[in-house]
């Protein structure tokens, strides 16, 4: 499909937000910003709140396509989850629909199927279509998100792909990371693939880097165009040395989500 031109990203303030408003205008697209607080260093950035469903449909109005960036990213008990996350979710989708957007980038994430066992050895990568086992209330918004989309596209015809990122930082932090890592750049690359592919219907695809100890399945993301650059592996001695390699007898070590399975970190407020 053609490039779009106008995007809205929401979630533009945290940190994601803020890599990308950074890379993709490189691509040709022109930014229109939404958070719950203001931007900094953006004063036409939209300031409001997904459970606002006028302000949601305002911010909808007249773009092209909408990176879902927005929500809270971390646990939280079931009831903020609930309204950021997954009636959040459901206003930006009913706003997509009324007014006409065709396709949505959703950001999935690795805690949609957290409590899976990562591959070991030359154990097989993690498909794409692996069952669903979320780890925390925060996976299971995911879930929904996911579900979702697929029931806008089979119903509204609205296209969305649905990113699984592992962990999107400068550098990776920890030995696990060294797996699900993927670099901004290349985080920018994956969603200006996943904006312009063509037929996406509802496609999920698994967001990391070409990394040497990967643990997912790129495919469907190559499939859309998407050609991963970086490796997190000129990072792993120094982490292997700090932390040691990882423990299978340890749940938060054998599950591809990490510390969340045993004690995730909770959402600030």
């Amino acid at each position: 499909m053609p490039a779009p031109r106008t995007v809205l990203l929401t979630g533009a303030a945290g940190g994601l937000g803020t890599l990308m408003r950074g890379l993709l205008p490189d691509y040709g697209y022109e930014l229109r910003l939404l958070d719950l607080r203001p931007v900094e260093g953006e004063p036409d950035a939209i300031v409001a709140d997904l459970a606002d469903r006028e302000a949601v449909r305002e911010a909808v109005r007249g773009v092209d396509a909408i990176i879902h960036l927005a929500g809270i990213s971390l646990e939280a008990s079931f009831e903020k989850i609930l309204t950021a996350n997954i009636e959040g979710t459901y206003h930006l989708y009913e706003a997509a629909r009324e007014e006409g957007v065709g396709r949505i980038v959703f950001a999935s994430s690795n805690h949609a199927v957290g409590y899976t066992p990562h591959p070991r050895g030359d154990e097989p990568l993690i498909p794409v279509d692996t069952p669903r086992r979320p780890d925390t209330f925060y996976g299971l918004s995911k879930c929904f998100g996911e579900d979702l989309a697929q029931l806008y596209w089979d119903k509204h015809g609205l296209e969305t792909v649905s990113v699984r990122i592992g962990s999107c930082f400068p550098e990776p932090t920890s030995v696990r990371m060294l797996s699900v890592w993927m670099s901004p750049a290349d985080g920018a690359r994956l969603f200006h693939a996943a904006l312009t592919a063509e037929g996406v219907g509802h496609t999920v695809v698994h967001g990391s880097s070409d990394n040497t100890r990967l643990w997912w399945d790129l495919t469907s993301a190559r499939a859309l165009g998407y050609e991963p650059r970086d490796d997190s592996e000129p990072f792993a001695a120094k982490l292997v040395a700090e932390q040691g390699e990882l423990d299978p007898a340890d749940p938060a070590q054998a599950c591809l989500g990490g510390h969340f399975v045993t004690d995730p970190p909770i959402w600030p407020y």
